[in-house]
């Protein structure tokens, strides 16, 4: 039910092989799952104030961005590897799930989406007429 695309994933597992670091670090790191009747996914975006956070859904992608503040200029940083400034994701979702009842949460720099399985992709029993006798055979 859940979609992903990226067409850069080939060639970040062959260099990450070849040169044992990551191409491109994962700026927003996702976890999905189903469970039961819904799709369950979360995003880790530890520091980022939850004013920042803007979600978006056209037909079936949903789109995450986010925003992380940039360094104060006075400091004399010895470490800066954290991503700054605004970011986002796309996460393309099946035709099976009902995008007008994704519910969100934000908490402990986790964000979380709950997307409930459509009615008409859940499985269902049919009844099948034939003379006197009724059968019911699952769909």
């Amino acid at each position: 039910m859940l979609m992903r695309t990226d067409p850069f994933r080939d060639l970040d597992r062959f260099t990450q092989q070849v040169f044992g670091t990551a191409a491109r670090p994962a700026v927003m790191p996702m976890d999905a799952w189903r469970d039961g009747d819904e799709f369950l996914v979360e995003f880790d975006l530890p520091g980022i104030d939850p004013k920042s956070l803007d979600l978006d859904i056209e037909r079936n992608v949903v789109t995450v961005k986010a925003a992380r503040p940039e360094l104060d200029s006075g400091r004399s940083m010895i470490a800066a590897e954290r991503p700054r400034g605004v970011f986002s994701r796309q996460l393309f979702l099946g035709e099976g799930l009902d995008t007008d009842h994704i519910r969100a949460d934000y908490t402990d720099g986790v964000l979380r989406l709950a997307i409930p399985v459509a009615e008409k992709a859940k499985p269902r029993k049919i009844e099948i007429d034939h003379g006197e006798r009724r059968q019911a055979i699952d769909a």
